[in-house]
């Protein structure tokens, strides 16, 4: 029971310089994948964006040669 005693002193005065690094290992670990998937996110959203950007160019071409094959003015 000695041996608990001592255990809870040394985290008292700040002994349990271990648990601290494998906490702070951990958060680092999660922060870091967090950015990759927000990263993984970002990149997905940007490329759905220039998809959308390119089917609207494509959209508005067939539309106007839609309107110039009727013999209708583009105003």
């Amino acid at each position: 029971m000695a041996d608990k005693g001592g255990k809870d002193a040394a985290m008292a005065s700040g002994g349990d310089g271990d648990g601290v690094q494998d906490l702070t290992a951990v958060v680092q670990t999660l922060l870091n994948q967090m950015q990759e998937k927000f990263q993984n996110m970002s990149d997905q959203i940007v490329g759905r964006i220039d998809e959308m950007g390119s089917r609207i160019d494509e959209l508005e071409k067939n539309l106007g040669d839609l309107l110039a094959q009727a013999g209708v003015d583009e105003k």
